[in-house]
């Protein structure tokens, strides 16, 4: 019987409209004090908040086509360029200079499980007298 009791006190159509009442007065005090006004001739306020905003001719006019910083490459010049750079890779190829695969893998693999751990007990054996003083 107190379930029905406190589910209709708190779940009422009256309880909504109190609990929306107290939201109101408990905000009314926020909203009012966006009312107010501050102290523009405030020295220490930035210089463009107290003279407002101001025409400095900067915005871009969208009619006018921009200028180019250099010139563009023709398809000629992007074709001999490629054709340039394809044969230094092929010329570094020759020598030699292609991906190999590291020769020793397992002592690799090792070294990745181990590092963090072994890096660790590094840092942990160090002391130092400036910051702990029980440090041998």
């Amino acid at each position: 019987m107190t379930i029905n009791v406190g589910g209709t006190y708190f779940l009422g159509v009256g309880s909504i409209c109190r609990i929306a009442v107290a939201a109101a007065v408990l905000s009314a005090p926020l909203l009012a004090g966006g009312c107010t006004t501050s102290n523009t001739s405030n020295s220490s306020a930035p210089t463009a908040l107290a003279e407002g905003p101001k025409d400095t001719g900067s915005y871009p006019n969208l009619n006018i086509r921009p200028q180019v910083a250099a010139k563009q490459l023709s398809k000629e010049e992007t074709a001999a360029r490629l054709g340039e750079l394809k044969a230094e890779q092929q010329a570094q190829l020759a020598k030699g200079g292609g991906a190999k695969p590291a020769p020793n893998t397992a002592a690799l693999n090792t070294l990745a499980r181990t590092h963090g751990v072994d890096t660790l007990k590094q840092i942990e054996t160090k002391c130092d007298p400036a910051l702990d003083p029980n440090c041998n």
